[in-house]
């Protein structure tokens, strides 16, 4: 049998398999452009929910092990590769629902019901990745299971299925064979089944490397504290989470935020299945805590002296010091903008044509679930439209949507930058939101997108042989030139993307590793060819890893 403690002790261990490891799985992506993080991506997903199994005791029952795995990695999830395992996971804890333990049966069906779970959100399942590799570590547990195997034979058949699977995945992606790697979701997965059966099978726990551990980016914010700490009406900003007890004294969520109203603002309470997550400005923390164990345990809890924090604002964040999330605010408005980039330049942009809060990443770094939902919760707006502007973050992204009770959430699924301001820039006020989603997502098809970026290391694209450190042009998002010379391969990519007739307009986005008068030089060659067709706008993006991106309209 697989108890409570068993499963919380297995996440650990498993968060720390993938955590030793994640560097190894991220040379595993394939593509040349350096922006491969599946392994941080889903070291960082399970990683938050190993925080929270960290604070369960002993006596916990399966059920609650799964749950509360599944609520964190569901906020946790970064990246598609995250979003799924999330998925995976939330699956194990339907199927975990109302046991203390897990027997084979149980285990079987867990996974059964991950698989099931993380198909479901896929559109195009291709074989050959994480997908196959948990879908065969299921169906090896489900035989297993049938022929009236122990719990510990059933796990190890997943596991050494799993193991196969990754192995074949070359032979499924001739990408891969190619490359002569596996994939880099599946070998992710297969840390982490390896990390759970070392629990499972030999009770001992696989321990965190040093320097294995992975930091938390900041998600930066357009709000600004008070003028004075004397227009601080609230004084402490309380957040926490509420996990539900079956014998709770209170059952209704809205009685608490009716409540927290009553003594402060920026309320914004959030009902999952299992978790309610609290957020609360007031003079009152005692109270506002005594209020919020009526519904069950504390977890996660911080209390913070807003008046302490605006006198030292001016220092700013000392190294070392942990960000703050946006502060919650009432969606007083009817429309607002969350948008998500890398770059003080792109961000200022993106602040220049409406977006009320800016999520950092995209490129180096994606944002989680909860990540996106802060932000969201930070637009004062009934209904707000997210701006991915990342093809790897529009399934974090759309995660959020569910968890967002008072607000109307849109994604967008605009998977560049440019898409994301040519979408932003038809908005209509006037218009309702579903004529505005339809409007400025036709807007984001009809823009061209080019960027130049290294390759980070030897591949093989479409028969041509791509050598580390070289310069690549991608057009809507594939390699079509290599060279030495970023302007060059910059103004061939402007060439390949632009038609005389069909377009009018480049704007050239140039990042941290170039600067203006190459941006300038590109702009002389290209007027010098285009002439009056072209109208050309330099934009000073400050972006990492790509030298340009170039947008076409």
């Amino acid at each position: 049998m697989i108890t409570g403690s068993m499963f919380r002790d297995g996440v650990i261990s498993a968060s720390n398999n993938i955590a030793n490891n994640r560097q190894a799985v991220d040379a595993l992506n394939i593509f040349p452009v350096p922006d491969g993080d599946t392994g941080t991506n889903m070291s960082m997903t399970i990683g938050a929910a190993a925080k929270e199994m960290a604070v369960l005791g002993d006596d916990c029952t399966v059920e609650e092990a799964s749950s509360r795995c599944a609520s964190a990695l569901l906020r946790g999830a970064r990246g598609n590769s995250g979003v799924i395992l999330s998925l995976i996971f939330r699956g194990f804890s339907k199927a975990l629902k109302g046991m203390d333990t897990a027997d084979g049966k149980a285990v079987a069906n867990a996974f059964r019901k991950g698989v099931d779970a993380a198909y479901k959100a896929v559109m195009k399942p291709t074989e050959g990745t994480i997908l196959t590799v948990v879908r065969k570590a299921a169906e090896a547990a489900e035989k297993s299971a049938e022929s009236g195997s122990e719990t510990i034979d059933v796990c190890e058949a997943a596991l050494d299925a799993a193991e196969e699977a990754l192995a074949k995945t070359p032979e499924q992606l001739p990408v891969l064979k190619k490359a002569g790697v596996v994939d880099a979701g599946g070998q992710g997965l297969v840390l982490i089944l390896k990390g759970m059966g070392s629990v499972i099978k030999k009770g001992v726990m696989i321990e965190a490397e040093d320097g294995s551990g992975v930091t938390p980016v900041s998600t930066p914010s357009k709000s600004t504290v008070a003028s004075a700490s004397s227009d601080i009406e609230f004084g402490y900003c309380s957040e926490f989470l509420i996990e539900k007890s079956k014998s709770a004294k209170a059952k209704d969520p809205l009685s608490l935020r009716a409540y927290l109203e009553s003594i402060g603002d920026c309320v914004v309470v959030v009902d999952d299945s299992d978790i309610i997550k609290v957020h609360v400005h007031s003079n009152e923390p005692g109270n506002v805590i005594q209020a919020a164990l009526k519904y069950g345990q504390l977890i996660n809890i911080k209390i913070d002296n807003m008046r302490y924090q605006h006198r030292n604002a001016g220092e700013g964040v000392s190294e070392g010091e942990e960000p703050h999330n946006p502060t919650p605010v009432e969606p007083e408005n009817e429309y607002g903008f969350v948008a998500v980039c890398a770059g003080v330049g792109v961000a200022e942009l993106f602040t220049d044509i409406g977006a009320d809060i800016i999520v950092s990443g995209g490129q180096t770094m994606n944002p989680s679930t909860d990540d996106i939902l802060n932000a969201v919760m930070a637009t004062p707006a009934k209904t707000v439209f997210v701006l991915p502007n990342n093809k790897n973050i529009i399934m974090a992204a759309e995660q959020a949507i569910p968890l967002a009770k008072d607000r109307d959430v849109r994604v967008l699924q605009t998977k560049t930058i440019p898409q994301g301001i040519s979408a932003m820039l038809v908005f209509d006020e006037t218009a309702d939101a579903d004529t505005n989603q339809m409007e400025m997502m036709d807007a984001a098809g009809h823009v061209q997108t080019g960027q130049v970026t290294f390759a980070a290391r030897d591949s093989e694209i479409e028969g041509k042989p791509v050598k580390e450190g070289e310069i690549m042009g991608l057009v809507n998002g594939k390699i079509k030139f290599i060279g030495n010379n970023t302007v060059d391969i910059a103004f061939k990519t402007v060439e390949k993307l632009f038609k005389r007739g069909e377009h009018s307009l480049v704007t050239i986005i140039y990042g941290q590793d170039t600067d203006e008068s190459a941006a300038e030089t590109l702009e002389e060659r290209l007027s010098a060819k285009y002439g009056n067709d072209m109208e050309i706008s330099i934009v000073n993006g400050g972006q990492p890893i790509y030298y340009y991106i170039l947008s076409v309209e």
